[in-house]
Parts: C-alpha cells; sequence; structure tokens
C-alpha cells in the first residue's frame, strides 16, 4: 500500500509538471494563431514562465468577501483540484500503480462530483454573478454528462468490461476511431463543454457574468481552479487517445498523441467563436444524444450478432 501510495504522490507531481507547461503551450499557441510572441522573457523561450506565474499567484494577498459562506467558500477550490487529480487514479499504468477493473465507472464518479465544486464555489461567494455563472455551469456539464456516460456505454457493451485496460488492448489491431468518427467528435465536443473551454466557455465568458463561479477569487483560490481546470484538459486529452486512439501510457506514441489532442483543445480556442447558451443546450440535448443512443443501440446490435454467430 504503501509503495501504491509513492508511486500515486509521484504521477500527481508530474500531473502538476504537465499542468504548468500546457499553460505555456497554450499561450505560445495563442501567440502564433493572433501572429504575435507569447511568453519569451523568462528563462529559455519562456519556459519558466508558468512557474513564475505560479510564484507570483500564491504569494499574492487572499482576498476574502467579508459576506461570504468563509469554510465551503475557502475549501471548494481545494476539492476541484483534488478532484482533477483524484481521477488519475483510472490510468492504467503498468508500472505498480493503483489500477482497477471498474475504471470507468470510478470516472463517472468524479466526473459528477466536479459540479458540486462548482456549484459551492459560486454560491459560498455570496455574489449574484457567481451564483449565476455557478448554475449555468452547473447545467452545461450535467447536459453533458450524458453524452459522455452514454459513449462510455456504448464501448463498455463492446469490449465487456469496465476497465480502461481492455480499450487500448482491444485496439491493437484498428483503432475504434474508425469505426465511431462521429462518436469521437461528439467526445471531443463534450470534453470542451465539460472543461468549460472555448467555444463552450459561458460560465466565464458572457458579460453579465463578469468572471464565473470565481468571480470574488484571487491569489491562491484562483490558482486552484485554474490549475483544476487544466489538469481535466490533461485528463481528457489522455482518455480520447486511450478511448479512441488505442494507446496505452507504457507507449511513447501515447504522450504524443496526447499533446496533440491538447493541441487542438488550445487551436479551438484560438479560431472558433464563442456559441449561444440556447444553441449550446440544443446541440446537447438535440444533437449530440440522439446519435450516442444510436450508436449505443448500434453497438449492442453488433454484439448480440457475434454472440449468435459464436453460438
Amino acid at each position: 500500500m504503501a509503495v501504491e501510495m509513492v508511486n500515486y504522490l509521484i504521477l500527481i507531481i508530474c500531473v502538476l509538471i504537465g499542468v504548468a507547461f500546457v499553460t505555456l503551450l497554450e499561450r505560445k499557441i495563442l501567440g502564433y494563431i493572433q501572429i504575435r510572441k507569447g511568453p519569451n522573457k523568462v528563462g529559455f523561450m519562456g519556459m519558466l514562465q508558468p512557474f513564475s506565474d505560479a510564484i507570483k499567484l500564491f504569494s499574492k494577498e487572499q482576498t476574502i468577501p467579508i459576506f461570504s459562506n468563509f469554510l465551503c467558500y475557502y475549501i471548494s477550490p481545494v476539492f476541484s483540484l483534488f478532484l482533477s487529480l483524484l481521477v488519475w487514479m483510472v490510468m492504467p499504468y503498468e508500472l505498480g500503480l493503483i489500477s482497477f477493473n471498474m475504471s470507468v465507472l470510478f470516472f463517472l464518479c468524479c466526473l459528477s462530483m466536479g459540479v458540486y465544486s462548482t456549484m459551492v464555489a459560486g454560491w459560498a461567494s455570496n455574489c449574484k454573478y457567481s451564483l449565476l455563472g455557478s448554475l449555468r455551469a452547473v447545467a452545461q456539464t450535467i447536459s453533458y454528462e450524458v453524452s459522455l456516460a452514454l459513449i462510455l456505454l456504448s464501448f463498455i457493451v463492446l469490449i465487456g468490461g469496465y476497465s480502461l485496460e481492455l480499450l487500448y488492448k482491444y485496439q491493437s489491431g484498428s483503432y475504434f476511431f474508425f469505426i465511431s468518427i462521429p462518436l469521437a467528435l461528439i467526445w471531443f465536443a463534450s470534453s470542451l463543454a465539460e472543461t468549460n473551454r472555448t467555444p463552450f466557455d459561458f460560465a466565464e465568458g458572457e458579460s453579465e457574468l463578469v468572471s464565473g463561479f470565481n468571480t470574488e477569487y484571487s491569489s491562491g483560490g484562483f490558482a486552484l481552479i485554474f490549475m483544476a481546470e487544466y489538469a481535466s484538459i490533461l485528463f481528457m486529452s489522455v482518455l480520447f487517445v486511450i478511448i479512441f486512439l488505442g494507446s496505452g501510457p507504457c507507449n511513447f506514441f501515447f504522450y504524443l498523441k496526447s499533446v496533440m489532442i491538447a493541441y487542438v483543445f488550445v487551436w479551438v480556442r484560438g479560431t472558433l467563436p464563442r456559441l449561444r447558451y440556447d444553441k449550446l443546450m440544443y446541440l446537447a440535448w438535440k444533437s449530440f444524444l440522439p446519435v450516442s443512443i444510436n450508436y449505443l443501440f448500434f453497438f449492442i446490435g453488433l454484439k448480440l450478432i457475434c454472440f449468435i454467430q459464436f453460438l
């Protein structure tokens, strides 16, 4: 047990370093998309910029609104980051890390729990803007979780198990991406909505919401929310590779593909305009949901045909 805990701590440190450099990657890519330079002063080509930003944020004064519910207000960012790091336990490493057969269900549980940190952060700030931002973020997250769960259920039916390890082992001959391109695109768009990224960042982007649920957060609290968001982006990129591009964590191309998916996250932010909120909800319930359900029935039928032929 002690060895597993040490391994998990090493994984957390690696994830946090990855988060630091994903922020740098994003700022560099957005800079070149907008025909300007990204961070290039601190260290070689701006390599130390994420660490200087972290020092600046954590050394600034923490402001606490007088009318806020202090305990909930203070704990919410910590809980958000905790969930974003806890979900990395499902990664199917073969090097002695925590590995279990129900990893898909554990991922869905962590995904659902993330809603509470957003909701409580908005409510505990005791600010109308924060509350409105958190309500919109929660409605958006819950809507797109349905599509994510149905897509995962489709692949669970296909592989006959709840372990992520089975997902990439079943793709040794051909990637699932080629038999389910619409599902891959829906998964990616839903991942953007889950992580509150452009073009689905209504909780932060609309003028009447100021800055979403984190309006009243500054310094350390804001930094923790920021880190949780980027840890989720990195995790969703890695999960996309495992589900659709059939690589395991012990493969070099796994990391290359993960960086490419993270790059697409940033690319989308640099190119697409924001949708209207009602369009976002129509997209979830009238477009993504029917396609996900149809694919689920298709995979169930495929499995039944294979089972009948086997008999």
